[in-house]
């Protein structure tokens, strides 16, 4: 199977190199991605794919299940690099509807060190219990986590410590919430777009 592996990934260099000559050597002097994305690790989920986006246009950092942990030392070291060092204006929190990690935090059964992960969906089931109840069947109930999911991190993102301080030097940066379908190929704004102007700064004495 690594064989396979290396073969295509030479057939894909090749290809790439033909349609477009000089393509590594620009790639290889620098990143200039235009996205943030935080995603779920799921192999179905590839966001510059899904994006249709090529490498160098979006800088990634994935997770189970897509959720922003406010002591994540990962996801807040890739978010202050893209907002610090890329400079990167647009973060997007993506997850998809039939997510695995969703499905694991419903289901009551034990998953090891998951279930201390995706214990933030869990919390967010028991706060929206009423909203998911109004769901006609148990996998329109974790879609419609999946989206809680997504609209809750892009509030905790838009919370940490270097959006404010960010916003507060007056950077035009914006978090957004989508949701990918597995069965469409489609990506959905959720509409919880979090921008500068929603930043308001500390009142100090």
């Amino acid at each position: 199977m690594l064989s396979d592996l290396l073969r295509r990934n030479g057939e894909w260099s090749a290809q790439r190199s033909a349609q477009e000559p000089g393509y590594f050597a620009r790639l290889a002097i620098r990143q200039s991605p235009e996205f943030f994305w935080i995603g779920c690790s799921d192999s179905r989920v590839p966001a510059n794919v899904v994006a249709g986006l090529d490498p160098g246009e979006v800088f990634v950092h994935r997770n189970v299940a897509n959720v922003v942990h406010s002591s994540d030392m990962n996801l807040l070291s890739a978010l202050e690099f893209a907002v610090d060092t890329l400079g990167i204006r647009e973060i997007i929190v993506c997850g998809h509807y039939g997510c695995g990690g969703v499905k694991a935090a419903t289901e009551g059964l034990p998953h090891g060190l998951a279930d201390h992960w995706l214990e933030p969906i869990r919390r967010l089931a028991r706060a929206y219990a009423i909203d998911l109840a109004r769901a006609g069947s148990i996998e329109d109930r974790r879609d419609r986590l999946a989206e809680l999911n997504v609209i809750e991190g892009v509030r905790r993102v838009s919370e940490t410590p270097i959006l404010q301080r960010a916003w507060a030097r007056g950077g035009n940066i914006n978090v957004h919430g989508l949701i990918y379908g597995l069965k469409d190929g489609l990506l959905r704004n959720l509409d919880c777009t979090v921008a500068q102007d929603h930043f308001t700064p500390e009142v100090t004495s």
